[in-house]
């Protein structure tokens, strides 16, 4: 592992503080939390020549970074979260108001991408500006480290059969033509260099295929995987603040659009990496580190633990674990830029018993793309996730115990 430290001057980035409480039962206090982040907004991932390219003649806007890099309104969101979190960490006696944190206390992981990386060192400025936080990564930059990489690892042939099956399943769940008919008309997709020459072409009408091979990450070609690209493309203008004009060419104009066109993004996600034979392999490595952090080595490991990975981890991670269905308010996607599932290990003094809760704390839609600050007069939004294996209380918690089994169960 290598030391990174970022030192940026923060003081326009960070809003005066609110104080409002984060309302916990009486005697519960916090003893360790894991944040699971997706990175910050980056510029789409394809390039000229690609998915974008080839799916419609319209021009594409110009981005101020290489395609899959975090953009500098990215850092800005993240230093927010940051300071927003560091806030919370504050209020709950984990970290001290205007001190740096103790040696040991945070630890920081990151892919070694460059969205991820830089993603990380945004959220530490935020939360603790000027302290000495490293942030780890692997050495070798644009490289993918085993931790986050989600690709199969089981290479027998059965395995195979059964993660393709599997995922064609998720797919088969879903109801795509309305949206592929709005996608189509929007790109103007009869006219794009994909449709020439073909008598008929229709996004609509095409058939996905999907691949399940070892060490390659789960794939599909085809519609699902052209439809992910383009509205990814137009979520990111969006969030990036483009106006609306640029935001796919000035065609999206209702919430119902947006909604429509989130179910493409959506269930490609859902369909490579939610399925329970996928999820439980490609999020092992992912599960194992969380479990070491949070069960096994939990007396001895940081408070305070930042993961930076991908949409990819955490849509397979809430699948490998076996969370309920959850439903991310004011915001179209289900693993949004920016997005951390905190694990926060609780003790009640009364009942002399630690409890866990887990939530989902991100920005809305409208939050990434005005930059909203973020205080706890003005947080994020947190959506409290249950495990079927752990049911929670009326407050959210459930027993920690019953919480180390379903992690012992998915980390063998």
């Amino acid at each position: 592992m290598r030391k990174q430290v970022l030192a940026i001057t923060v003081g326009a980035l960070l809003a005066a503080s609110g104080a409002q409480a984060q309302t916990e039962p009486q005697g519960y206090r916090l003893q360790q939390v894991l944040i699971m982040s997706r990175h910050n907004l980056r510029a789409p991932l394809a390039n000229n020549g690609s998915v974008l390219e080839q799916s419609t003649a319209k021009a594409w806007p110009q981005w101020d970074v290489p395609g899959g890099q975090l953009t500098t309104k990215g850092g800005v969101l993240e230093v927010y979260m940051g300071h927003y979190m560091r806030e919370w960490l504050a209020q709950q006696g984990l970290v001290n108001s205007g001190e740096c944190p103790a040696p040991g206390l945070v630890y920081a992981y990151a892919n070694s991408l460059q969205r991820t990386v830089a993603t990380a060192q945004f959220f530490i400025t935020g939360a603790f500006p000027g302290c000495d936080v490293p942030v780890h990564h692997q050495d070798k930059m644009g490289a993918m480290d085993p931790t986050f990489n989600p690709v199969i690892t089981d290479d027998s042939p059965a395995f195979r059969e059964r993660a393709l099956k599997a995922m064609e399943s998720e797919r088969q769940k879903m109801r795509l033509a309305d949206s592929y008919r709005l996608l189509e008309q929007m790109v103007n997709y009869q006219d794009s260099p994909s449709c020439k020459g073909k008598p008929s072409c229709s996004l609509a009408d095409g058939k996905d295929v999907f691949s399940a091979n070892a060490t390659q990450e789960p794939g599909v070609s085809g519609p699902l995987k052209v439809g992910n690209s383009l509205v990814d493309a137009f979520t990111l203008q969006y969030y990036e603040g483009f106006p609306m004009e640029q935001v796919a060419w000035g065609e999206i104009k209702t919430d119902q659009q947006w909604r429509l066109l989130s179910q493409l993004k959506n269930g490609y996600q859902d369909s490579l990496f939610t399925s329970p034979e996928v999820a439980r392999n490609v999020a092992k490595p992912l599960v194992k580190y969380i479990d070491k952090a949070l069960v096994a080595e939990a007396a001895n490991a940081p408070k305070i633990t930042l993961l930076v990975g991908h949409d990819s981890n955490i849509a397979s991670l809430l699948t490998a674990l076996d969370f309920k269905p959850y439903q991310l308010h004011d915001q179209y996607e289900r693993t949004p830029v920016g997005g951390k599932v905190v694990f926060q290990r609780w003790h009640d003094a009364a009942k002399n018993q630690d409890l866990m809760k887990i939530e989902y704390l991100y920005q809305s839609t409208r939050q990434l793309r005005d930059a909203a600050p973020l205080t706890l007069a003005s947080p994020p939004q947190r959506v409290t996730l249950e495990l079927k294996g752990c049911p929670t209380d009326a407050n959210g918690f459930c027993p920690v115990d019953k919480f180390n089994a379903v992690l012992n169960s998915a980390a063998q």
